[in-house]
C-alpha cells in the first residue's frame, strides 16, 4: 500500500480509536512490547510489567482527557503514531539527566513515533509532527519538543536508520516544519522546539 501524505489525517488516539492503535502496534507492541509506556512510567516500574500489563496501561491512557498522542491515517488505516504529552506527565523524561530542561517553560514533549512499515519513508512523520503540534495547541500547549536524531551529525552522516533507532524522530523533519536546535543530548541527538504563536 502506497501512502499519499495529503491524504493523511490524524486523530487524538482517544478511546474510541483504541482497536487502531492495538492494530497498527500488533503482536509487539510497537517496539519489543513497549506500548509506549518506556517514556511515561517509573524505569523500575517498566522494566516488570509484562506486555499485557504495558498494554492496559496504554489502552487506560486513551481514556484520559488528554490523549496519549495522535494517530495518523490513510484512507481508514491507522499508519502512524506519535507520543505527545505535557513534559511533566512524562516521568522518565522529568529526570533525565541526558534530556534535562533547557530552561523553566511549561513544553509538550514528543517521545516516539511509529509508522507502519507499509507506510515508512511516505511522509507519515511529517503529517504526524503536524498533528501532533495541533493538538498541543488545542490544549493550550505554547512550545512543542521534539529530541530527534541528527542524521547529519558526523557519526551518522550517510548511515540508514535501522531497527527503532530513529524512535524519537529525524531533525531534517523537525526543521522542515520551523523547529530550532534549542541544545543537544548528545553529539547525534538534539532538542529542537517549536513555538506555537
Amino acid at each position: 500500500m502506497t501512502t499519499d501524505p495529503s491524504q493523511i489525517e490524524v486523530f487524538p488516539a482517544s478511546a474510541e480509536r483504541w482497536l487502531d492503535l492495538e492494530a497498527l502496534f500488533g503482536e509487539h507492541g510497537a517496539y519489543a512490547n513497549c506500548w509506549c509506556t518506556f517514556w511515561r512510567i517509573k524505569r523500575s516500574e517498566f522494566s516488570k510489567l509484562k506486555s499485557e500489563e504495558k498494554k492496559a496501561l496504554l489502552k487506560e491512557w486513551t481514556t484520559l482527557p488528554i490523549a496519549p498522542g495522535v494517530l495518523a491515517y490513510d484512507g481508514g488505516q491507522a499508519v502512524g503514531w506519535c507520543a505527545i504529552q505535557p513534559r511533566e506527565t512524562l516521568l522518565p523524561l522529568a529526570k533525565s539527566r541526558i534530556l534535562k530542561p533547557v530552561d523553566d517553560q511549561p513544553v509538550w514533549s514528543i517521545v516516539c513515533y511509529f509508522v507502519a512499515k507499509t507506510a515508512r519513508r511516505q511522509g507519515v512523520m511529517q503529517a504526524l509532527l503536524r498533528g501532533a503540534i495541533e493538538y498541543a495547541r488545542q490544549n493550550g500547549a505554547t512550545i512543542v519538543e521534539g529530541y530527534p536524531l541528527d542524521m547529519q551529525s558526523a557519526p551518522l552522516d550517510g548511515k540508514k536508520l535501522t531497527g527503532y533507532s530513529g524512535f524519537m524522530g529525524i531533525a531534517s523533519v523537525y526543521r522542515e516544519l520551523g523547529f530550532v536546535e534549542v541544545g543537544r543530548a548528545s553529539e547525534t541527538q538534539m532538542i529542537m522546539r517549536y513555538e506555537i504563536h
